[in-house]
């Protein structure tokens, strides 16, 4: 069986450096629970590749391709703060995803482009990577990214 480092090589990935917070927060939070488990909160994730920002709400000023692949660049810097804080093999489950989608009132997918993010997120971590998920519609962002995921994972400690 292969390891979350060697699927991300197989699926022709790097992961970025673990983000730095934007703002007054940390980027993760470890709580212990039981038995050398940890819960680790990561926090909100904008979306951002190669270090440019990507913006736009959808589906007026980007397209559906486009938030797609913004949570998916999301889901990249959750596996970087995961492998930060942790390391990646010591991931026992990933729990939740919150997913925000920066797009107008009338647009009803949000699903559809979170799963941008749970398919790669599955696709890196295995069975270990299936998870509970929000996805839900916002009327702005910080920095006007076209999307935002925060999540939680069981991690070993």
């Amino acid at each position: 069986m292969s390891s979350a480092s060697d699927r991300l090589r197989e699926l022709g990935l790097r992961l970025p450096a673990a983000p730095a917070a934007m703002a007054s927060y940390v980027p993760t939070v470890q709580v212990p629970v039981a038995d050398g488990r940890s819960l680790l909160y990561i926090s909100g994730q904008v979306a951002s590749q190669d270090g440019t920002l990507l913006t736009g709400r959808v589906p007026d000023e980007v397209d559906l391709a486009h938030a797609q692949q913004a949570a998916r660049c999301c889901a990249l810097s959750i596996l970087a703060q995961l492998d930060s804080a942790v390391g990646l093999d010591n991931v026992e489950r990933l729990v939740n995803l919150t997913v925000w989608v920066n797009c107008t009132s009338d647009f009803t997918e949000q699903p559809t482009v979170a799963n941008g993010a749970s398919d790669l997120l599955v696709q890196v971590l295995g069975e270990t990577g299936k998870h509970t998920r929000a996805a839900v519609g916002a009327c702005g962002l910080p920095k006007d990214v076209t999307v935002e995921i925060g999540a939680i994972a069981l991690v070993r400690t």
